[in-house]
């Protein structure tokens, strides 16, 4: 039989078929640009047997030109019964011909057009973005959406100390805070650099969670104190849950609520891991299940179109398009209107979503203050150079400018003697 693929072996195999799927939108730009093909599109295995091939000869270093046309061809004839491999390696070989000229255009992103080839992003996103972000940055956005995603570690403090963090990973990995400050970063949350095989393990275990700094800001910025009463209204699979419960302690209670039942089961796996007895998993839609009394705080990180999360979700950009957001902007409203509700007075509501989209971001956030007369806490003179475009009282986070998840967060607190109006 054959031999099990190494660690080393997988990691690259893993790497290969994350880029193709992520430099997807280039590939297929070239192969049509040197196709005299006209019709459909190759069968799926040549298809796949090509923008292997293109992502190597580009973006990939390591394996002789050769090689990798040989083993692009070899896996045409596999997963096309025998038909394409011709044209996979003319495909091939003109573009290592013609790669000077390719890479030229690679980095040119001044215009739309050549952001569209150059990040390998849909044109609807880049329009948007350019539109939204403005030119520099969402370029930077763009970039950031093909490096490799951040790594990491948020130490399970009920368990560990941060200090110690270094000690049980091992020899290969390094941790710790990023460089040049963070505004928001929780004191547990840690860069990881090296193999994190062993922080795997660790999470398994419940010594730590493996969490992006953006999403880690999102309780940051809530700042659940000890015995407080928090309800994460969209909680799978858990990550911020068991964040939100190590915060309020047990005397404090969190409400987890997930319609999801898969998902549901995460969460609840995900706080018995860490060892935490002071959540309740609820398995509901969060806007129309009954949630009984108030809660001194309200997570609503709502369903988005998770353009913030390309670099480490490399199909996110071919799976959406703007009807997607249109189709979500009404259900992030009704569960921003239902978290609004579950409020008692003085607690505060904490809305994000791991999107970069004005729509499901700041023109959500304040509709729904207007709507719930919430008052908007600025969070932007905490964090100036985190500021959002359209509202300065709101954070965006850029992928390749805080070298995160590009999370929006919006902040509101409720009047103590009941509603307040919401500042314009």
């Amino acid at each position: 039989g054959k031999q099990p693929l190494t660690e080393r072996q997988r990691a690259l195999a893993q790497y290969l078929s994350f880029g193709a799927v992520q430099r997807k939108g280039t590939t297929d730009a070239i192969r049509q640009e040197f196709s005299r093909r006209t019709g459909p599109d190759p069968d799926p295995g040549v298809l796949t047997a090509i923008r292997l091939g293109l992502f190597e000869l580009l973006f990939a270093s390591g394996s002789p030109d050769h090689s990798t046309v040989d083993q692009a061809v070899e896996a045409a004839r596999a997963g096309g019964g025998g038909r394409g491999t011709g044209f996979v390696n003319a495909i091939l070989r003109r573009t290592i011909r013609e790669r000077d000229g390719i890479r030229e255009r690679l980095a040119d992103d001044s215009t739309p057009d050549a952001a569209v080839f150059a990040h390998s992003v849909p044109a609807w996103i880049v329009s948007m973005w350019w539109d939204e972000l403005g030119p520099e940055l969402a370029r930077t956005a763009l970039a950031g959406s093909n490096l490799p995603a951040e790594r990491a570690v948020r130490a399970n403090t009920e368990r560990i100390g941060t200090a110690e963090l270094s000690g049980v990973l091992g020899d290969g990995v390094e941790v710790g805070p990023p460089d040049g400050g963070w505004p928001l970063e929780p004191a547990e949350v840690l860069l990881a650099r090296g193999n994190l095989a062993r922080a795997e393990e660790l999470a398994r275990e419940g010594l730590l969670v493996i969490q992006s700094r953006g999403s880690a800001a999102v309780a940051e910025v809530l700042d659940p104190q000890p015995g407080e009463r928090v309800l994460d209204l969209c909680s799978g699979p858990g990550i911020k849950t068991g964040q939100l419960a190590c915060r309020v302690g047990p005397q404090g209670n969190v409400v987890a609520v997930e319609p999801d039942p898969d998902r549901a089961a995460e969460v609840a796996a995900q706080v018995e891991r860490l060892g935490y007895h002071n959540t309740l998993v609820i398995e509901a839609d969060g806007r129309d299940t009954e949630i009984l009394g108030s809660f001194d705080g309200v997570v609503v990180d709502a369903p988005c179109s998770d353009l913030g999360a390309m670099a480490s979700r490399p199909d996110v950009r071919w799976r959406k398009n703007p009807a997607t957001i249109e189709r979500l902007v009404p259900l992030q409203a009704e569960l921003l209107d239902r978290g609004a509700a579950c409020l008692a007075p003085g607690g505060r509501l904490v809305y994000s979503t791991c999107t970069v989209s004005r729509r499901e971001n700041a023109d959500q956030a304040l509709a729904a203050a207007e709507r719930n007369g919430l008052e908007i806490v600025d969070l932007g003179s905490r964090a100036p150079g985190l500021a959002d475009r359209t509202d300065r009282r709101f954070l965006q986070l850029i992928p390749g400018r805080e070298s995160t998840t590009g999370f929006f967060i919006a902040l509101f607190r409720k009047g103590s003697g009941g509603n307040t109006a919401a500042r314009a």
